[in-house]
């Protein structure tokens, strides 16, 4: 009987997601008519150029769109599915060794009720434009 070898793996893989994902996906039509080059513009204002650096807000959009779209429900579990499912890592143009945002990113923290606000007016903007 055959038996699969157990020997050591392939060092180095070719992998292209574009290839993987197919033509007919719903995602390829989403990103086909989905225009976020405005986003940074926009957005601008609410982000820091000291400190840590933030998580690129067309990918937190992109990431909220597959949840609303394929009715994932929570944050956590949108991470997660990112983490697996290539088609989502293609619509979030992550490669296949990006790293997932953390499941807090979607957190909004601030020291009062105004810094709170703030981001939620900026991406109010991104949904209603």
């Amino acid at each position: 009987m055959g038996r699969r070898e157990d020997g050591q793996g392939q060092f180095f893989y070719s992998f292209d997601l574009d290839k993987v994902v197919p033509r007919d996906h719903l995602v390829r039509k989403i990103d086909g008519l989905l225009d976020l080059s405005w986003v940074h513009k926009e957005l601008a204002p609410y982000y820091s150029h000291t400190g840590r650096p933030s998580i690129d807000p067309v990918l937190m959009i992109r990431m909220l769109l597959v949840g609303y779209v394929f009715a994932i429900r929570s944050e956590r579990q949108i991470c997660a599915e990112i983490q697996v499912n290539l088609a989502y890592r293609w619509f979030c143009k992550l490669g296949i060794e990006d790293k997932i945002p953390d499941t807090l990113c979607f957190a909004v923290r601030g020291a009062n009720a105004s810094e709170r606000a703030m981001p939620y007016a900026g991406y109010s903007k991104v949904w209603w434009r």
